[in-house]
């Protein structure tokens, strides 16, 4: 007799407004994918998880021993070790399995394929061990959890929320805890635009300190006002702290608080827009955000790159190929990975032979959003 076979999958996300707004509490506009990790399981009878992805070395984690491992940080290990903890820490009874793992979410892409991976970990952990109690949001933040305390990212919520739920989502993210959720009603199919993500083949690794530095400095902006996080501060006490705010904390941190008041806001009118279906509104919110994250953020080029500015480099050419149309931004975390864009349909094959020819083949992909 054949063991039974599962069959689990969580899409990736694309981030259609709210550039490191999520770690301040802040909110984000976001949307599950059209490329999928996916997964058969088994259960081994033993306490191992064994996890076979494509293309990448097999993992085991030992479910008798859940604490971090210092020497994981970093590692697929971590992440299914991260999330079996979080699982077990809410009562769920863990037995071990093998699990086959394909993914057509792209890494490195800015679609959070760690996102989708996580997602993937706990709906299978839920399924089969937790009779599903667990909701999206919370799988969402076992994924979270994970990916701060035993990976060592420290990322906000909004990859896994985006992943986890799933469609065109908001999210406000003031109390992290109990995020306040909102469908998003707006079909994009309809608009005349294409969305599509741009790789710039710059890799994420050794990036994690400049990713990093982002949460870090706001929360440094956040702490001269007596707060842990920039969506408890006073906007108009923060202007108005300009000078000493310089001296404590140094331009580049004021700069990024300045990114995320005025990227806060703007993921509400782009909301806004939607509503109203003012597509032209939110293209211009679009572009505005990937000025802000070039201009005031700065997570497009790392710090002291000069020959190598790939993502700088890939905002300009799809500019410059939009010719004033669409719109185009650095996408999810920045610095590497993708840009996103929505290029009218009319160029589209336009658009796309531009990008290749200077890029390389399939470097541009076509997105659509999924429930």
């Amino acid at each position: 007799m054949m063991e039974q076979l599962y069959h689990f999958s969580a899409p990736g996300r694309t981030e259609i407004s709210g550039n490191h707004t999520d770690h301040q509490h802040g909110c984000v506009l976001a949307a599950a994918v059209d490329m999928q990790t996916e997964a058969e399981v088994r259960l081994n009878g033993t306490h191992l998880i064994l996890i076979d992805s494509e293309g990448f070395a097999p993992v085991t984690v030992d479910l008798d021993d859940l604490s971090v491992h210092e020497s994981e940080k970093n590692t697929t290990a971590a992440l299914v070790r991260g999330v079996a903890a979080a699982f077990q820490a809410r009562g769920c009874k863990l037995c071990g399995f093998d699990a086959k793992v394909r993914s057509t979410v792209l890494p490195g892409s800015g679609l959070s394929s760690s996102a989708a991976f996580e997602v993937l970990i706990g709906r299978i952990l839920n399924g089969l061990f937790f009779e599903n109690k667990l909701s999206a949001i919370e799988i969402a933040q076992s994924g979270q959890y994970a990916e701060n305390v035993y990976f060592g990212k420290p990322s906000g919520l909004m990859d896994q929320m985006a992943s986890s739920v799933g469609g065109l989502v908001f999210i406000d993210f003031a109390d992290p805890r109990a995020p306040i959720v909102e469908k998003v009603d707006f079909d994009f199919s309809h608009c005349g635009h294409t969305l599509c993500i741009i790789d710039s083949h710059a890799s994420h690794a050794d990036l994690t300190d400049e990713y990093a530095a982002i949460p870090t400095e706001m929360k440094q902006v956040a702490a001269f006002f007596g707060k842990e996080v920039l969506n408890d501060v006073d906007e108009q006490a923060f202007y108005a702290s300009l000078p000493a705010l310089r001296e404590s904390c140094g331009d580049r941190a004021v700069l990024r608080a300045m990114h995320f008041f005025e990227e806060n806001q703007r993921v509400k009118f782009q909301v806004r827009a939607l509503h109203n279906d003012n597509f032209s509104a939110f293209l211009t919110y679009v572009n505005d955000s990937g000025r802000s994250s070039w201009l005031k953020l700065q997570n497009v080029t790392a710090l002291g790159a000069a020959k190598h500015q790939e993502m700088a480099f890939t905002l300009a050419l799809c500019k410059k190929l939009l010719n004033g149309e669409g719109a185009v931004r650095v996408h999810g975390g920045g610095f590497a990975g993708t840009a996103l864009a929505f290029v009218p349909n009319d160029r589209f094959a336009e658009f796309k032979a531009g990008v290749e020819q200077a890029l390389g083949e399939g470097s541009c992909h076509a997105l659509k959003i999924m429930d």
